[in-house]
């Protein structure tokens, strides 16, 4: 037979097949609830319930495949630095973590519950003592969460690993070695080599006014407190004053600061006013609180602030926190309205030296971070220090502003674990009820040891240059932490809940 329709363009163009019969293996219905692979706005929660057609998807279909060679590789890349993979409990004990617990009933033991894990904390602390040096798992974590595009609601899952006899540096070389690896497999960016930057917590909140600074954009936060000390400017009385230099910002017109001041004074941002003034070319000051600038602060501002003509300054006013959180959103933001965020680079840092200690919104002291990191300066610390100033061996892994990895050098002492606890109001009977394991465990010679977990789902997420976290989860839940195709949560018989001894309340 005669070819005629070959098509050199294809591998297979040369190929053609004459159909003598035609079976449906598997019938479609006539009409698809949205066309699978164009662009075009489809709702998500139809997407999510029918997410058997949506994984159809080029796009989509290519993430998850890149989730599974991302994961292969860094099991590859664990064992070739020694960690045994080791499995540890879901059905697990209730501790406070830091987020609500999801929480399981036992059929066999009436009125008792186990949790999810929200990591596998205490387990891999416990496999150091059982002299396993070198753990990790790509472990399932599950956190009662209010969702966030960059953070899956319910469960997660990270990269978890812990080494005996290893202090913060040592987790840090891993962490070196493994996230260049990853990342230069699977893209062809730029991608930043160990040793990473290092900013501590403290000076990370007053460069950049967030924990997890993204380095691409160029724009620094300084305090400018002191200069407007005798200012006649009612609004920067008696506050901390923050300032954002943007070269080349006078070129803006009024339209840009009028929105950059709504985006402040938003709900989501809750800055009172944004203050503004433009240093033009031929050195004038304009525009906003120009009045107020005085000569001697105008002198200040560009010997001291570097702030050359053709920039606009943002001033941000409020208690220290306000002011430090506040001035971080706007200059996120500012990167993003100008443009400012270099392209095609990935830019790694550890924040360092987290506060052990914060006070809660009651006016309690709590744990600023994880609860069995060993505080800096041990016992003595504890003894003498006064707790919100005491720092611990905790650290984070940032990349491109997305928190990547949590990790410390564990508290693996049973004296400094009780003080650590009973600071936060807690008493050594609560410790041993709590977390009577890892108590009884720590009596029994336990070695010095530390580690981290790198979240896979923001990994994948970077990878995929995905803006959504849903996008590279085979079966996400929406926006309200429901499974859109499994219907879940849902309803159970009264005799599911009778066999685990449980009655609903109608009055909630």
């Amino acid at each position: 037979m005669e070819r005629t329709n070959k098509n050199n363009k294809i591998s297979t163009g040369e190929i053609e097949v004459v159909a003598n019969k035609i079976e449906v293996l598997g019938k479609c219905k006539n009409v698809l609830p949205f066309e699978i692979n164009t662009e075009q706005d489809v709702r998500e929660d139809l997407r999510l319930e029918y997410r058997f057609l949506d994984l159809r998807n080029e796009k989509l279909h290519n993430n998850i495949l890149l989730r599974s060679k991302i994961l292969k590789a860094l099991r590859d890349k664990m064992d070739e630095l020694n960690f045994t993979e080791i499995q540890t409990p879901i059905l697990a004990n209730s501790s406070p973590e830091g987020a609500r617990d999801y929480l399981v009933p036992s059929r066999l033991n009436p009125g008792e519950f186990y949790a999810l894990p929200q990591a596998p904390q205490q387990f891999k602390q416990l496999l150091m003592v059982s002299g396993f040096n070198k753990y990790f798992q790509i472990a399932p974590c599950f956190r009662d969460e209010d969702p966030r595009a960059d953070r899956a609601p319910g469960e997660f899952y990270q990269l978890d690993f812990e080494m005996s006899f290893a202090g913060q540096e040592d987790v840090f070389k891993v962490i070196e070695e493994v996230m260049p690896y990853i990342f230069k497999k699977f893209t062809n960016y730029k991608v930043d080599e160990g040793p990473f930057l290092r900013i501590p917590y403290r000076e990370a909140m007053e460069k950049y006014g967030i924990d997890k600074p993204d380095l691409r954009n160029p724009l620094i936060i300084q305090d400018v407190t002191d200069l407007f000390k005798d200012s006649e400017f009612n609004a920067f009385k008696d506050k901390t004053i923050k300032a954002i230099v943007v070269p080349n910002g006078a070129e803006q017109g009024r339209k840009f600061f009028d929105k950059m001041t709504e985006f402040a004074t938003s709900d989501e941002v809750g800055a009172k006013g944004l203050a503004w003034t433009k240093f033009e070319k031929d050195g004038e000051v304009t525009g906003g609180i120009a009045k107020f600038i005085t000569d001697d602060i105008k002198q200040n501002l560009q010997n001291k602030y570097n702030v050359q003509s053709n920039s606009a300054v943002f001033f941000i006013a409020d208690e220290l926190k306000n002011a430090q959180k506040i001035a971080g959103l706007v200059r996120i933001e500012l990167g993003k309205r100008l443009d400012l965020i270099e392209k095609g680079v990935y830019k790694f840092c550890f924040i360092v030296d987290f506060p052990m200690y914060e006070l809660s919104d009651e006016g309690k002291i709590d744990f600023n971070h994880n609860p069995f990191s060993m505080p800096q300066g041990g016992m003595k610390a504890l003894e003498n220090e006064d707790p919100l100033e005491i720092l611990a061996y905790q650290f984070d892994l940032v990349i491109n502003g997305l928190e990547m990895a949590s990790g410390a050098v564990r508290n693996h002492d049973p004296e400094i674990m009780v003080k650590a606890f009973e600071i936060a109001g807690y008493t050594e009977e609560d410790v041993k009820n709590r977390f009577g394991a890892l108590f009884n465990a720590f009596q029994y010679g336990t070695p010095p040891h530390a580690g981290a977990a790198p979240g896979i789902d923001r990994l994948v997420m970077l990878l995929a240059e995905s803006q959504n976290i849903r996008e590279v989860i085979a079966f996400p839940k929406n926006k309200k932490a429901r499974d859109l195709l499994m219907r879940a949560p849902s309803r159970v018989t009264e005799e599911q809940l009778n066999d685990v001894h449980i009655k609903l309340r109608e009055d909630i």
